[in-house]
């Protein structure tokens, strides 16, 4: 007779490496209305069958993926080479790349759905709340060697969940309003079901449990259906990172995921010395989600269980000085110091309302500085 463990079991794939792949959705634009289009299908079908590109929930949507990397500078040179042929097709017929958190002034209403069983039961189930995901943001992958570490990790890195999306901020604007938030989106996304926060699990037999009970209940037919913002790919043997909102440059997009390879990295090499990880209460990770969604770079976050606070640029500043030799070891410590000139020059959507304010409020110029900064 099989034991429930065995019953509910997840293989994790687990990396030899501490590999990296990220993910990056772009949005199709029209140059002359700025406003977006659903055009992607034609795109994807002209550039035909390739891993590096896919189709998403809405057909104004092209995601890039990279392969397998070992370091994050390969990470973009594979990006860069998908993209110069996407976007030459794009503006051949007629469009622009685009990618924020959100697009300033598009109406949910208007756009399409992809075909497909699994996007049209996606909005069945979620309703009005699955049709306003009209958002756009970047995954990174890290491999993991073992399972046993995947929850002791994610765990952890929620401690710096703050950073992270205070840095990608890109989500200001929704349906031509100024929301007062920095990351929109971050509070967007999380109205799904299985969406947001993971839960605090330290096995990785508690995440087998808890799959077993969603598929049990109905809630998950896919383990894929979990879309946490930072969730475990045990076919893949990583973590997957999906706190960033839209990136819209590669230079910049390559200090994130710097920044991201480091901290899992460390985390693991940590586990491996025998250290217990820092952990924060629920309650501080939810509430530094929110003030880093609603204050960006200005936000004021929890730094520990007890409750010590800190300006978030405060903290990265000492963050990004303590990661040096774990870059230096992973090959990207340029990339890393880019992290600093996001903070020191502006995040996304501190740019995006200074474009607005400098052409009186026409959120056309914001699209149109967002396309400018994908410099290939």
């Amino acid at each position: 007779m099989s034991s429930p463990r065995s019953k509910n079991r997840i293989d994790f794939a687990g990396s030899p490496r501490p590999t990296v792949g990220v993910e990056w959705e772009f949005a199709l634009v029209d140059p002359v209305t700025r406003d977006l289009s659903n055009e992607a299908a034609a795109v994807i079908a002209e550039i035909g069958e390739t891993p590096h590109v896919h189709k998403e929930l809405l057909r104004n949507t092209v995601e890039v993926v990279t392969g397998i990397c070992e370091t994050v500078p390969e990470a973009m040179t594979d990006l860069h080479d998908t993209l110069v042929p996407v976007r030459r097709i794009a503006r051949q017929r007629g469009m622009e790349l685009f990618c924020a958190g959100t697009h300033p002034f598009a109406e949910w209403e208007m756009q399409q759905l992809t075909e497909g069983p699994r996007y049209a039961e996606l909005i069945k189930r979620t309703q009005w709340w699955g049709r306003q995901m009209l958002i756009w943001g970047v995954h990174v992958h890290v491999g993991i060697s073992s399972g046993h570490k995947v929850m002791p990790i994610i765990t952890s890195l929620l401690n710096h969940y703050p950073h992270l999306l205070a840095l990608s901020a890109s989500s200001p604007y929704w349906d031509g309003e100024d929301t007062g938030y920095a990351s929109n989106r971050a509070m967007m996304f999380q109205q799904l079901p299985t969406a947001g926060l993971p839960f605090h699990f330290q096995k990785w037999s508690h995440f087998e449990r808890f799959v077993h009970d969603q598929k049990k209940t109905g809630i998950i037919d896919h383990m894929n259906e979990i879309r946490w913002d930072i969730r475990p790919s045990p076919h893949l043997g990583t973590i997957e990172v999906r706190i960033f909102d839209g990136v819209s440059n590669l230079a910049e997009l390559g200090a994130l995921v710097a920044l991201t390879h480091c901290l899992i990295v460390d985390l693991d090499r940590r586990l491996d010395a025998g250290d217990q990880l820092p952990t924060m209460p629920p309650w501080h990770v939810q509430e530094n989600k929110w003030r880093a969604a609603r204050y960006g770079l200005d936000a004021v976050i929890i730094l520990d269980a007890d409750s010590n606070e800190r300006l978030v640029t405060e903290d990265l500043d000492d963050l990004l000085n303590r990661l040096e030799p774990v870059a230096d070891s992973l090959g990207c410590a340029d990339d890393l110091r880019r992290v600093e000139r996001i903070y020191r020059d502006g995040a996304s959507y501190q740019r995006q309302r200074r474009v607005a304010e400098e052409h009186d409020g026409d959120l056309r110029a914001v699209v149109d500085s967002l396309i400018g900064e994908l410099k290939l």
